[in-house]
C-alpha cells in the first residue's frame, strides 16, 4: 500500500510529504512514475512529495497516514534505510 503524510516539512519555501509504500521500493517508485515524480525525489526509503501534488497522490490512491505511521510501516516491511549522518566519512 502507499502511504503519504501531511505536507508539513518545510524546504526551499515550500511544505512537503512523504510518499512511501509498506510493501516494496518496486511499488513506491511505479506509483511515483504514474504521478509524474523525478528519480531524483527519492530519499532512500520514500520520496519527497511537494505540497502541491498531495492531492493527486491521494486521488490515485494513496493512504493519508501520520509521519509516524510511515516511520512504522517502513520498519516492519524492513525497507527502512536511515540517513547517513553528514559527520560519518
Amino acid at each position: 500500500m502507499i502511504l503519504v503524510d501531511l505536507p508539513t516539512w518545510p524546504a526551499h519555501g515550500r511544505l512537503w510529504s512523504h510518499l512511501a509504500s509498506d510493501t516494496s521500493y518496486a511499488e513506491v517508485h511505479a506509483f511515483a512514475a504514474r504521478l509524474g515524480l523525478p528519480p531524483r525525489a527519492f530519499d532512500g526509503d520514500h520520496y519527497d512529495l511537494v505540497e502541491d501534488r498531495y492531492a493527486a497522490a491521494l486521488a490515485a490512491g494513496a493512504r493519508p497516514v501520520t509521519s509516524r505511521e510511515i516511520v512504522v510501516a517502513l520498519r516492519a516491511a524492513g525497507l527502512r534505510r536511515r540517513k547517513r549522518s553528514r559527520l560519518a566519512p
